[in-house]
């Protein structure tokens, strides 16, 4: 799906959008999801163990546009990079953001800056100019009307400003389209936003 707000697509870190709110909200256990192969994971047991990780190549394949290559294709190619690590006990490490830029402009083409602290002006300033914006976020970003028990920890692609000075992004994990590609005023934004990022594009 193409976002009209913004011209850019709208992805799910999950290969099937309509069981992604029950995967992260009721807990189904992603080896259910009967569209994994589209996700381009080498097996069912690969792609559950990874989809819920995998929110900032989900925001590099919306940047990369129509044409990009699929979600594990991504994945490995982050993951050669560094920018996702394997731990001894099997944990998954990542999104690691200097490693991922690196792979994000040497294999990809397209510019990409680390922010380690990012105010909010910051972030208008960048969309103002073009750019795009993948920010760490709280998950719960998702239920905006419900108080934030925190900030940081998943990623999102901020793609445009709102007419009312708002943002709009587009949320991996978002459960419906009304939270896939969404609108918040700068205020509810700021209280999942962590404060650092990265942005694409000169």
């Amino acid at each position: 799906m193409t976002c009209s707000t913004c011209a850019a697509p709208v992805r799910t870190q999950f290969a099937s959008p309509g069981l992604v709110g029950a995967i992260v909200e009721d807990g189904l256990d992603p080896a259910s999801d009967p569209d994994w192969q589209t996700s381009g994971a080498a097996s069912l047991a690969d792609y559950a163990r990874w989809c819920g990780h995998l929110c900032g190549v989900t925001c590099l394949q919306m940047v990369l546009g129509e044409t990009a290559p699929d979600l594990f294709a991504l994945r490995d190619g982050a993951l050669k990079y560094g920018g996702y690590t394997e731990e001894p006990d099997g944990a998954i490490r990542g999104l690691i953001y200097a490693p991922f830029a690196d792979y994000v402009r040497n294999e990809h083409a397209v510019a990409a800056t680390v922010h380690r602290h990012l105010t909010l002006d910051e972030v208008t300033a960048h969309l103002d100019e073009g750019r795009r914006v993948m920010a760490s976020v709280h998950y719960a970003i998702r239920r905006p009307h419900d108080p934030s028990p925190g900030k940081g920890g998943h990623l999102v692609l901020l793609t445009a400003r709102t007419p009312a000075g708002g943002v709009h992004f587009h949320n991996p994990s978002g459960t419906g389209p009304d939270t896939r590609a969404a609108d918040l005023s700068l205020e509810d934004f700021a209280r999942y936003f962590a404060g650092r990022g990265v942005s694409f594009g000169e």
